[in-house]
């Protein structure tokens, strides 16, 4: 059985007031869910805000965020970029900085076919010696993962895992049962307001953003998931739910990016856990009425006096 299972948080990155990466809070939010028995941290993803971060500062990261974990916890590292070289590149720095796995999209910007996709996962396991995860994320590269193409690279043994964040919850019901059989292949969730859905399906673990804000939520989830209480964990996952609606607060107002992290950021701020809710230019920060909407579901969900 994999290594890599159960809760495992996309990291967010505060900032400092001149953009830069604030590593004081950083530490906090990796100390933070390390304390509420995350089983993993998946750094320098969509929730970390990484296509944003120069490579000196993804290195600054990855190595940063090795230091604070040491080996507590799977240490998975984001090496998201257009093209095969280019995330080869950054495969190898992550490698180097102690990353366990690292995290790769289809190519994106460029068109890519299924064929091409396969051959761009390929090229990266020939050239780095380092467990590949398979992110299916359409919404943010504008194309899908098919079905075939994701369990040809299982099957292979190219890839040995998939964050599944394409919405397309049947595909990743068939995903499960066409690799079951695969018991050193992992299938992770990303969507925060299903878990337990996707847990009784089988599903061997989540990825969900806001766990930064909650992640004792979600670990309480998945434990409840583990014992068979799925009552405990339908319940846990309706309060989740609840939680969940700060990330349509500032919709409307700026991208669904930022209203969705920008969210995070301002309720870690209300939580004490990082220092500021900068988001990274262009996007824009939420606004007081919009952080105080967002302290009020925290009230509501018992995360907040």
């Amino acid at each position: 059985m994999s290594k890599f299972k159960g809760v495992v948080p996309p990291v967010v990155t505060p900032l400092k007031a001149d953009f830069t990466v604030d590593y004081a809070s950083y530490t906090r939010v990796l100390e933070h869910l390390i304390d509420a028995g995350c089983h993993g941290l998946f750094v320098l993803g969509s929730t970390s805000e990484v296509v944003f971060h120069d490579e000196k500062t993804r290195q600054e990261i990855i190595e940063h965020s090795a230091k604070v974990i040491n080996g507590r916890v799977p240490l998975i590292v984001g090496v998201i970029d257009p093209t095969t070289d280019r995330v080869i590149n950054h495969a190898k720095i992550a490698k180097a900085a102690g990353a366990d796995a690292v995290v790769v999209t289809a190519p994106f910007y460029t068109v890519t076919s299924q064929p091409e996709i396969l051959d761009h996962f390929r090229y990266i396991r020939d050239a780095v010696d380092v467990p590949l995860i398979a992110y299916d994320i359409p919404v943010c590269v504008h194309v899908k993962l098919q079905r075939q193409t994701t369990v040809t690279l299982a099957r292979e043994g190219t890839i040995i895992g998939v964050k599944d964040s394409s919405g397309d919850d049947g595909n990743f019901r068939y995903l499960l049962l066409d690799l079951a059989d695969r018991k050193d292949i992992f299938l992770m969730t990303g969507s925060e307001i299903v878990v337990d859905n996707a847990l009784l399906m089988g599903a061997h673990g989540v990825v969900p953003g806001i766990a930064n804000v909650d992640p004792h939520g979600y670990v309480r989830l998945w434990d409840a998931a583990q014992r068979g209480d799925w009552a405990a964990a339908r319940k846990e996952q309706e309060r989740l739910c609840r939680l969940f609606e700060i990330v349509w607060v500032a919709q409307g107002r700026v991208s669904g990016g930022a209203s969705g992290i920008g969210a995070f950021k301002a309720a870690m701020k209300s939580l004490g856990i990082i220092d500021t809710a900068l988001m990274p230019r262009p996007r824009a920060a939420l606004n007081d009425a919009e952080t105080g909407k967002i302290n009020d579901i925290l009230r509501a969900t018992g995360l907040l006096d």
